[in-house]
């Protein structure tokens, strides 16, 4: 990898010990006062309307300030969202909770903007696939020490001490954004996205390339099962325990069962689509595992997510960075932006239809689980259309140069 995808990388590494804490204990803070689904749900759906605007946002910007200044506001969005969190308390829990989810959306959203924006202009081919193994690897490790170490600050300074600790991070990760690489989209480059109706905001230039309309329906689907796996693989967790250190312990055997997948795939050599299918089966596995609601039986649901979704990201983050390395930089920007706007609008889909429900069973949550898996399936047999008409598109446009070099 080049210094500048290794840079990219620690900011990965830095913004993820942030995102990790996030990811579980303020949604345990939310959910330790009334155990509501429809609660925690609403947090992350306000969380990820904010993240779908500020990406969107963000890459207005970066044609006229580099991923520096993106990194920057994207830290400042993080301090404000555990000052709130530490300061301010509303009679009105509902309105409390709509609105932490806006600074931390913000901060979502202007990192994984500057982080993805640089890694598709940036990045060569043959780095991708090693950057995305890092960061899968790196988070691994981090999903070991990250909780462990939270939750042992939670224990000893409450959780306003650990509020104060990822305050220190996000200082760290505000110095670092200014030694990033000054990547930013070419303004003749930027220009050229006006050519295009306004009322289309550049949808079709985004999925213009071979294979775009499976990709498009890859995203849709992505949505609902990445939301379900992201809500309620913790909620699995809560129903089980509320201890700090146990939750603590089971994210440390979740990641150590991710790792036991690294191995497998590095020891058995599969293709990469062969690898996304069995990524997929064993998560189904996993999601109809946890309609039984046995504690143990909710713990083996999320051995076998842990492992399932650690194949299914490796893959399928590299396949659609792949399917775009031929487009020009603006291009590149427009279809990031309509990909995480794509994902956050299925992402709160999902989010909707769980506000009615009171507990992890019964019809309601069974109906639940059936879209997410029907959608699951979906996925590997649109990216392997994809990824028929690209190959497709990449040998017609090889012929066409060996022709014109004869």
């Amino acid at each position: 990898m080049s210094n500048d995808i290794r840079k990219l990388l620690i900011m990965n590494i830095i913004s993820s010990i942030i995102s990790i804490y996030i990811a579980i204990f303020v949604n345990l803070y939310i959910w330790e006062s009334n155990h509501g689904i429809g609660e925690v749900s609403l947090y992350n759906l306000s969380m990820y309307i904010c993240w779908g605007l500020s990406f969107a946002f963000a890459s207005k910007l970066v044609s006229r300030f580099s991923i520096r200044v993106l990194l920057a506001i994207s830290a400042c969005c993080g301090a404000a969202a555990f000052l709130y969190l530490m300061t301010v308390h509303l009679d009105s829990r509902h309105l409390w909770i709509t609105l932490l989810g806006i600074p931390v959306g913000m901060m979502f959203g202007f990192s994984q903007s500057s982080q993805n924006l640089g890694i598709a202009m940036q990045g060569k081919d043959h780095e991708l696939a090693p950057y995305f193994a890092a960061v899968n690897i790196t988070s691994q490790a981090l999903n070991m020490a990250v909780p462990i170490l939270s939750a042992a600050v939670i224990q000893g300074f409450g959780y306003n001490g650990s509020f104060i600790t990822m305050l220190i991070f996000i200082t760290v990760m505000l110095i670092y954004s200014a030694k990033m690489p000054r990547i930013l989209l070419p303004a003749q480059l930027s220009a050229d996205k006006t050519r295009e109706p306004i009322y289309t905001l550049g949808f079709r230039k985004a999925f213009s390339y071979p294979g775009a309309k499976w990709v498009l329906l890859s995203l849709l689907a992505a949505g609902i099962f990445m939301q379900f796996q992201n809500l309620f693989a913790l909620l699995f967790t809560f129903s089980v325990t509320q201890n700090k250190l146990l939750i603590a312990l089971l994210n440390l055997l979740y990641t150590l069962c991710s790792l036991l997948g690294l191995w497998l795939y590095r020891r058995i050599k599969f293709n990469e689509m062969r690898w996304l299918w069995i990524g997929s089966v064993l998560l189904a596995l996993g999601f109809v595992i946890a309609l039984l609601h046995v504690p143990v039986m909710l713990i083996l649901s999320n051995v076998l997510t842990s492992i399932g979704m650690f194949y299914f990201s490796i893959v399928w983050n590299a396949q659609q960075f792949k399917y775009i390395k031929h487009l020009d930089p603006a291009t590149k920007s427009t279809f990031l932006v309509w990909r995480e706007c794509t994902l956050v609008f299925t992402r709160c889909l999902l989010l909707s239809l769980t506000f009615s429900l009171t507990e992890m069973r019964g019809l309601a949550f069974g109906v639940i689980v059936f879209i997410t898996i029907a959608c699951l399936f979906a996925i590997p047999v649109f990216q392997s259309l994809a990824g028929r008409e690209n190959s497709k598109w990449e040998k017609i446009q090889a012929a066409g140069t060996d022709q014109m070099t004869l």
